[in-house]
């Protein structure tokens, strides 16, 4: 039963929709951990170790008063009071911790929502209206001083991590339209302090870089203008306090659940508190909501951590795999996703030469090795080729597949696999039949130039009939076809993000409604096809965010499957993101990017600690290839719900030249562990380092058994947890040299 609330005057706001369909499915079921205290005025969310609190303060403002571990049931949060102004130059606004401040009354640093109002002024404050208890939350209503724009925050919590999810409805109740020009999700603070930054860039095939450096005064800008969530940076962030490492000390961290151009902007004020911010990216932004409409804002998921970067990474890989990916293949006796079937993929052996007979017979030599699932890549529709033909004509191309796909796909099931298919359903190629009907299709400006890369151009899929139509072939593709998995790419930014369709003053609306309807296309198709799964690709990571996550089961993190460069990309990774969706393939050596030469068990190893795949050119595997892939696809199989859905310790991290890595994931239950050890190069007669590992049962017997390699000869075969943590894991002498791998398992006896 909901509580309500009321200020002032109650202003009843409709239930959220972009919001309602993040929110986390298991929250709903919730009690709420949520709690107002009417004579101090603060709202107080509790969960797991942390607690958040914000209140009322004198002036009606929303005022955040505290953030971080759970305090006690009887303590009382600092009282909300504006802070007062340090100078003339400065303003009490500004000082004020604000919950979601408006761009009025003096704000001078980064509001949460900017707009114009039809007759020019753009003055906006956010006086706290009414609040409203959820199962999972609070929702809380805030109102201009005078006009009728209302903002509606949407608070929840979860139980289990303590992780909270933040966002808005923006509602114009004026007579005229009103711009939205800057809309966040949420504004996030902490008190005055020192802290480092962790955040994540990189480039095409070099994503997920973990750059740490220092606060300092000012803002720090991480942004995508792309349209997508971009390889560049991604939208995650923790801060860390000064005493704060990978193990020990207070974090907080965040990650932003939006697929399109985002920004989260970091800044430490003239009195060093920090604040962040972040939702819709601004630049180029301008939403026209008419009277009696609503913009949802995405939902920023923000948490706490007392144990460093790898508590908060832990807490954000469970969050993750019991709230944020889909639960299609979730039971009641299992809240998490099952793990990623082990997959083969074509590109490498055929790329666009795919035929019916060639796929089989890659097909037959995949079932030998174990995979559970065939992947056809790249060139089976239209008149693909090359890349330069064919995208948007997805139909199957005869001359390749003279019978349709069904003789391949049956022949995949009878080996005891299922089948998935690549497909690029925001794309278009000038040569095909689909453009050359429908021109008007794409992002364009009339009248300018129409910027292609990867000689495609990209679909406007915020116009309905362009919805429709990827809707319409995909529904069409996976009825007429048993295919049990889809690897969607998107293989370009945007440029030229016009639509004409719209009077001029509102076509930058496209920026929001590409998304949500890219979303509602993933939503509808999951519905109409619930045992279908589905990769966010894009050109490697660049379209890997909580948004996207919603409804797709797995990212492919890069293209560079290099296993070297993978292990500093999957580091990366793994601060944001948890390893059951974190595809892995194995390729070719010498490897085509940088012509490094691995061995194959190198190469197993290092894949192995993600979702693994295979995408080398199996037919130029020898016997011995053969049968090293089958044996450790084997005991990959045995131990992968703890490598994926364990907790993860980094042990010597592979950043910054290291030459060693390592890496330990131990079960819920504490009764299996996994250990993977990597050297890049050993220098001057250098063996591996002792592995101290963590997280075991100490008073446990584990016993010890090689996946690949040696440990030390002295090494016992089982021991307690106490003596792996304490005393550690040593390997065996000979491990040292180029590019080695070794890997363990730990079972509790």
């Amino acid at each position: 039963m909901l509580k309500t609330f009321t200020g002032p005057a109650l202003l009843t706001a409709a239930a959220p929709l972009l919001a309602a369909a993040l929110l986390p499915a298991s929250l709903a079921a919730q009690s709420a951990m949520a709690h107002f205290d009417a004579s101090s005025k603060v709202f107080r969310l509790d969960a797991a170790n942390t607690t958040y609190a914000f209140g009322i303060n004198s002036r009606g403002e929303l005022q955040q008063v505290y953030w971080g571990g759970r305090l006690g049931a009887s303590d009382t949060p600092p009282t909300p009071t504006p802070r007062r102004e340090w100078a003339s130059f400065d303003s009490t606004y500004t000082n004020t911790p604000q919950e979601y401040g408006g761009w009025g009354a003096g704000l001078f640093n980064e509001p949460a929502l900017k707009v114009t109002f039809a007759d020019g002024n753009r003055d906006l404050v956010l006086h706290y209206q009414s609040h409203t208890e959820t199962p999972s939350g609070l929702d809380v209503v805030l109102k201009d001083i005078s006009r009728n724009v209302l903002v509606t925050l949407h608070y929840f919590i979860d139980e289990h991590t303590g992780i909270l999810g933040r966002s808005a409805t923006i509602e114009n109740r004026e007579s005229a339209p009103i711009t939205i020009e800057q809309a966040a999700a949420a504004t996030l603070v902490l008190p005055a302090g020192n802290y480092t930054l962790n955040y994540l860039t990189g480039r095409w095939a070099g994503e997920f870089t973990l750059n740490q450096e220092p606060i300092r005064h000012g803002a720090r800008v991480l942004e995508s203008r792309r349209g997508t969530t971009g390889h560049q940076a991604n939208p995650w962030f923790a801060i860390q306090s000064a005493a704060s490492d990978e193990d020990h000390g207070e974090v907080w961290f965040g990650a932003l659940a939006w697929s399109g151009s985002w920004r989260t902007t970091i800044e430490q004020d003239q009195l060093d508190a920090v604040r962040v911010t972040s939702g819709y990216n601004p630049f180029d932004f301008g939403y026209v909501l008419h009277p009696n409409e609503k913009l949802e804002t995405p939902v920023l998921y923000a948490g706490y951590s007392a144990h460093g970067l790898g508590g908060a990474s832990r807490l954000l890989h469970a969050f993750e795999l019991r709230n944020v990916l889909p639960r299609t293949q979730k039971t009641a006796s299992s809240p998490t996703p099952r793990p990623r079937p082990v997959i083969y993929n074509s590109w490498e052996a055929t790329e666009f030469h795919v035929s019916e007979a060639g796929q089989i017979a890659l097909a037959e030599k995949a079932a030998a090795l174990g995979i559970d699932r065939f992947v056809m890549d790249d060139g089976w529709f239209g008149q693909r080729k090359t890349d330069n033909a064919g995208l948007g004509d997805w139909y199957v191309n005869q001359e390749k597949f003279p019978h349709g796909l069904k003789p391949l796909i049956d022949r995949v099931h009878a080996l005891g696999m299922d089948f998935g298919l690549w497909v690029e359903p925001e794309m278009v190629n000038p040569d095909s039949d689909l453009y050359r009907k429908h021109p008007d299709w794409v992002l364009n400006f009339p009248g300018r130039p129409r910027t292609e890369q990867r000689q495609q151009l990209v679909l406007n899929l915020a116009r309905p009939d362009v919805r429709d139509y990827v809707l319409g072939f995909l529904d069409k593709l996976l009825n007429e076809n048993d295919i049990a998995f889809l690897k969607w790419d998107y293989n370009r930014n945007w440029a030229e993000p016009g639509w004409d369709q719209l009077p001029a003053a509102e076509q930058k609306k496209v920026y929001v409604a590409f998304i949500q309807n890219l979303y509602s296309i993933l939503a509808e198709l999951r519905k109409r096809h619930p045992n279908v799964e589905i990769e966010s690709c894009s050109g490697g990571g660049g379209r890997v965010d909580l948004g996207i996550l919603r409804y797709t089961d797995e990212v492919w993190p890069s293209d560079n499957t290099d296993p070297f460069d993978r292990l500093t990309i999957q580091d990366g990774f793994t601060y944001a993101y948890t390893p059951q969706i974190m595809m892995a393939w194995v390729t070719d050596s010498p490897h085509w990017l940088n012509k490094r030469t691995t061995s194959l068990a190198y190469r197993m190893l290092s894949s192995m600690q993600g979702s693994l795949g295979i995408g080398a050119n199996i037919d130029k595997w020898t016997p011995d290839d053969a049968a090293l892939a089958k044996r450790l696809i084997a005991a990959y199989h045995e131990v992968q719900p703890t490598i994926v859905q364990g907790d993860l310790y980094r042990l010597i991290s592979p950043r910054n030249g290291s030459e060693f890595s390592a890496t330990q994931t131990v079960n819920a239950a504490k009764s299996q562990s996994v250990v993977f050890a990597f050297i890049h190069s050993t220098q001057e007669g250098r063996g591996f380092p002792l592995l101290k590992l963590k997280g075991l049962d100490p008073d446990a017997q584990y016993a010890l058994t090689p996946i690949e390699g040696k440990a030390a000869a002295d090494s016992p075969t089982t021991a307690s947890g106490a003596f792996w943590m304490n005393h550690g894991l040593a390997l065996h002498d000979d491990f040292r040299g180029d590019f080695q791998a070794a890997a363990f398992r730990l079972d509790r006896k």
